[in-house]
């Protein structure tokens, strides 16, 4: 189906172009929300009269999200999640995560503006992309860890993701008695 593009859409094209979609992509995405025209004279006229409103609306949304872009750039959001010794998270940070740290700290962003592929499973900094509008994206740092302190060592460069660095005690140095006492009773009794 051909369809006038009323926004810039990412990997489709420009305001105004008129594109190939799939059918069903139009009919179920592109057209409900108000971001495609049908192809058709009609709707190229009343295009080409709407022109001046939708640049100016689409330039408006575009400061809007600059303004949000500078704020958020080079923030760095703080997790804590429980996970064990080797740094891996015994759940996940997803996209929904990640908007509620946001919204936290009173930025408004949408689950579909966060480009996360792939869930965070493990403790550590990980960048994230925001995709504010389409024509602005910024990335933020999300600091997964298992406290508050630990996410303070991480921001300055540590790793945790051994006995060493989390305990501070060098897990090859220990001995069977630092963990027993040869003394004990074995059977129980009190002599």
């Amino acid at each position: 189906m051909d369809v006038i593009l009323l926004e810039r859409i990412a990997r489709l094209g420009q305001m105004g172009e008129t594109v190939k979609v799939r059918d069903g992509y139009a009919r179920n995405f592109l057209l409900p929300q108000g971001k495609a025209l049908r192809a058709n004279e009609a709707n190229k006229k009343r295009f080409e009269a709407e022109r001046s409103t939708l640049e100016a609306r689409n330039l408006e949304r575009k400061s809007e999200a600059q303004k949000v872009a500078d704020v958020l750039e080079g923030k760095t959001f703080i997790m804590v999640r429980s996970a064990g010794e080797t740094g891996q998270l015994y759940g996940s940070v997803a996209a929904r995560d990640i908007i509620e740290a946001l919204a936290a700290e009173g930025f408004n962003i949408g689950r579909n503006q966060v480009d996360l592929s792939l869930p965070i499973k493990a403790i550590g900094l990980h960048k994230v992309t925001l995709l504010l509008h389409a024509e602005v994206e910024i990335e933020i740092e999300i600091n997964v860890a298992r406290t508050v302190e630990e996410a303070e060592r991480q921001a300055k460069g540590e790793t945790l993701t051994s006995a060493d660095a989390i305990y501070g005690v060098d897990e090859d140095a220990l001995r069977p008695e630092d963990f027993f006492d040869p003394e004990a009773d074995r059977d129980g009794d009190e002599e």
